[in-house]
């Protein structure tokens, strides 16, 4: 099977790997991870990571493991994701180290994912699901053109704003 790998001006984006667990677990410890289901419940982490892992062999694509070049550390997720239950194609991310933010890594990632989703996986349009009280990743969403959907549905009945990416006209432009 064919594994994309993306790059773009300072990032390699790589399908996530088991040597990742730890990262990813360490996160979901983190205050980081606070707007999260599995956050600091170690078990419920460890099936989310699995979920993720399953998610490419099932659906031929997933959220890519951000990491910079030559080193294979995975510093978060980032990119397409429709789980089971969700009502529509998702743009989401997830930073997993203080050191990796603040530095554009987020919106780099997202575009190229982005990109990947609409150019190679045929998506037309994207959402990306955001807890209310997560200004970050809602001023991203604003920083990538998204823009709030109150009519979208959202997955599970979870309590989230629903922000609706550009058409892939829209991104093109």
């Amino acid at each position: 099977m064919h594994e994309p790998v993306l790059t773009t001006q300072r990032l390699r984006l790589r399908r996530p790997i088991s040597q990742d667990l730890d990262g990813f677990m360490a996160f979901a410890q983190s205050e980081r991870a606070q707007y999260l289901s599995f956050h600091s419940d170690p078990a419920q982490a460890w099936r989310s990571f699995c979920v993720i892992l399953a998610h490419w062999d099932l659906r031929g694509y997933g959220m890519f493991a951000l990491t910079l070049p030559g080193a294979d550390r995975c510093l978060g997720l980032v990119g397409p994701w429709y789980p089971q239950g969700w009502p529509e194609q998702e743009l989401g991310w997830m930073i997993w180290t203080s050191e990796a933010e603040g530095q554009g890594y987020a919106q780099e990632a997202a575009l190229a994912a982005r990109g990947y989703a609409y150019k190679v996986l045929g998506w037309d349009t994207a959402v990306s699901y955001i807890a209310p009280e997560n200004t970050r990743s809602i001023a991203l969403a604003e920083r990538l053109g998204a823009i709030l959907d109150p009519e979208a549905a959202r997955p599970n009945a979870l309590p989230c704003s629903v922000y609706r990416h550009a058409t892939v006209e829209g991104a093109a432009q």
